[in-house]
């Protein structure tokens, strides 16, 4: 019985030892920079640059959990109307703060597809119509994100899709009028590329 137990013992001390192994095969803590190109929602849309830094904790090898910091600056696109009419409006930039966990499909740090999710706060930055000079202050909204790329090394490259509800708000005709029922497309995609400082193999 004295023989059983010691080999019990011992085989569960060198299971949780290989486990914690497995866990530990990679630093858990990282910051990804990353920049790219912003794509607005909507009809006659142009694009923009963004700017994001997302430190991230590893709690398992193929789980991090995160907090993304966005600037995404656009330089213009559509809105409609009450009647459904076009109309230009340039928004300056916007900024993010989401709650991330990504997901990744290899233990390989030399190359790690993953997939992820995120959720937040998007802070949008004043809106102005073309026809007049009236700014109005679009103010923050709940939102998430969803994306998928891969690591290569240090190397990051994703695209993701940032989903905004929509803002409506009052503007101004040509002739000063107030014009109601003006509407914006918030969301937007975005394609990135980035380097990872930290994590890799311990």
């Amino acid at each position: 019985m004295k023989k059983l137990f010691l080999s019990l013992s011992l085989i569960f001390i060198l299971s949780v030892q290989m486990f914690a192994q497995h866990l530990s095969a990679l630093k858990p803590f990282k910051v990804d920079v990353s920049a790219g190109y912003a794509i607005p929602g909507g009809t006659g849309s142009k694009g923009g640059v963004l700017f994001a830094v997302e430190p991230k904790y590893a709690v398992i090898n193929n789980l991090a959990v995160g907090l993304r910091m966005e600037a995404a600056v656009v330089a213009r696109f559509s809105g409609y109307d009450q009647d459904g009419n076009p109309q230009d409006i340039s928004v300056k930039a916007s900024g993010s703060y989401l709650a991330t966990a990504d997901y990744y499909f290899t233990d390989n740090y030399s190359f790690r597809p993953f997939a992820g999710a995120g959720a937040g706060i998007f802070t949008l930055g004043s809106i102005e119509t073309n026809s007049n000079s009236g700014e109005v202050s679009a103010g923050s909204k709940f939102g998430g994100v969803i994306r998928a790329g891969m690591e290569i090394s240090h190397f990051r490259v994703g695209v993701e899709y940032n989903l905004i509800p929509k803002t409506t708000f009052t503007g101004y005709d040509s002739q000063g009028n107030l014009t109601s029922g003006l509407t914006s497309k918030n969301s937007y995609m975005g394609i990135k590329l980035g380097i990872c400082f930290g994590g890799g193999k311990r």
